[in-house]
């Protein structure tokens, strides 16, 4: 019986898992990966007073990270790094816009795309600890 109970519960960390990398990588690597080079993309860089080069550079990373996590195969430890990109990014983009704009309705994208990361991260580390 447990291990019926112990397949299930993997079974669904790792839909959850998936589930939650899916959205993120659809939100902050493909989305990016499209729009980086819009006028849109362009004006959001200079209204914070960020480098224009910043805008390709923070592009090509989400792109990377992005791949790093989707992609079944790689290391666990380039997966590590690749939250740990995300998070920076993602905790940058919060504190950009609170600087520029204050408290705005545009603070709430950046903590929902980390509560995804976040989801995502901790079931990344369960399905990893039900392997060993």
């Amino acid at each position: 019986m447990t291990t019926f109970i112990s397949a299930t519960a993997a079974k669904k960390d790792k839909i959850i898992y998936w589930i939650f990398t899916t959205i993120f990588f659809l939100l902050d690597g493909l989305i990016p990966a499209l729009t980086f080079n819009s006028e849109m993309a362009k004006q959001g860089i200079r209204h914070t007073g960020l480098p224009e080069w910043f805008r390709l550079e923070l592009s090509y990373g989400k792109i990377i990270g992005g791949l790093l996590l989707i992609i079944p195969f790689i290391p666990p430890r380039y997966k590590e790094w690749a939250y740990v990109g995300y998070g920076i990014s993602i905790i940058s983009a919060f504190i950009a816009n609170a600087a520029v704009d204050g408290i705005s309705p545009m603070l709430l994208f950046p903590v929902v795309a980390f509560a995804i990361l976040l989801i995502s991260y901790v079931y990344f580390h369960k399905i990893k600890a039900e392997k060993i």
